[in-house]
């Protein structure tokens, strides 16, 4: 639940969630229980840096924190920082003193989803396959598309803990099957060299199955790195999908369900997961869709793992903010960041 109190501001550390697009900052007091307070969301492209939009952040609420966790799109492993889909950078020191904190600590975007994952309330997933379970049973894979497409790890369980493991599982190279996904790959290929899963399964991604199977049907050559026909915008896909009476746009959100099957299984099996949680800004559009969609089909479709998969529970996250959840209740958990 994200609420609004009148408190002694200094007294509470600054969360934040900042993704390629937009930047969402917080403050949490140190109850048991994490609470997000006073949440804002700020528009990446407003701002010339995270240091600038923290600063506005802070000085709308009025406050002086001295602890923060921000939790970033990108890997926090060394001093210098620079987000992967959007231009900003900084030392984290010098941003720990611009912004006067004693203590800064920074953690991966779906590293702070993967920590939320133990506090989210019944309300706060939805279960879309395999087994109903009263707990939560480890090892978890976390995963999603957004702005970008995270993957991190959850091990452990209630009684010993949990444990975060940051990944940059999105950037695995992508494995078409049959000949719309293989002509998505040459498409990609012709573009970026590669293609990861990021390059399918983010906002840009959709846009990008969007183009290519209308460059398809206008019998435009995909093997070259321009289509004639623009990309629209992820979410004029998705309504369009929804609305029902553009084939296109229904076809590539199908799409896009599909291969995040693919991939979710694959995790699956690389983590040797229980459950699989969905999270990221996309998929809560269209849960329904996704479970009609082939979904299911390809996440099974894993050869003599199929049993095994069919025995992992599949969860959507609908929390309004798990990034800024997972990042208060990281913060509770000092060996789980990189602090300065």
């Amino acid at each position: 639940m994200v609420e609004r109190i009148d408190d002694d501001l200094d007294r509470l550390a600054l969360i934040a969630d900042i993704g390629g697009t937009n930047a969402r900052f917080a403050l949490t007091d140190a109850a048991p229980v994490p609470r997000i307070l006073h949440s804002r969301t700020l528009h990446n492209a407003d701002y010339a840096s995270l240091q600038h939009a923290a600063e506005a952040y802070l000085g709308d609420i009025g406050a002086r924190p001295r602890r923060a966790a921000l939790a970033l799109a990108c890997p926090v492993h060394t001093e210098e920082i620079r987000l992967t889909n959007r231009a900003w950078s900084f030392n984290r020191n010098e941003l720990r003193d611009a912004l006067g904190l004693d203590e800064l600590n920074l953690l991966n975007d779906f590293g702070a989803v993967a920590w939320s994952v133990p506090a989210l309330a019944e309300g706060e997933r939805v279960h879309l396959y395999g087994p109903l379970r009263s707990g939560l049973e480890g090892p978890v894979s976390v995963l999603g598309p957004g702005t970008g497409f995270g993957v991190a790890l959850l091990v452990g369980d209630a009684g010993r803990g949990w444990q975060a493991v940051e990944t940059e599982g999105g950037h695995v190279s992508f494995a078409p099957i049959g000949d719309e996904e293989h002509a998505l790959a040459r498409w990609m290929n012709a573009r970026h060299g590669r293609t990861s899963w990021e390059r399918l399964l983010s906002g840009s991604g959709l846009s990008s199955i969007d183009a290519v199977l209308r460059g398809i049907e206008a019998g435009v050559d995909v093997g070259t790195p321009h289509l004639a026909l623009a990309p629209r915008e992820p979410a004029e896909v998705v309504a369009a999908a929804l609305d029902g009476h553009d084939a296109v746009a229904r076809r590539s959100l199908a799409r896009f369900c599909s291969i995040l099957g693919s991939v979710a299984g694959d995790a699956a099996l690389i983590h040797g997961a229980r459950t699989v949680m969905i999270a990221g800004g996309i998929i809560p559009r269209f849960i329904p869709f996704l479970r009609s969609s082939a979904f299911r089909e390809r996440f099974l479709s894993k050869g003599r793992f199929a049993a095994y998969l069919e025995s992992v529970s599949v969860q959507v996250v609908t929390h309004p903010h798990p990034g800024l959840l997972g990042a208060a209740v990281a913060l509770r958990r000092p060996d789980a960041t990189e602090t300065v």
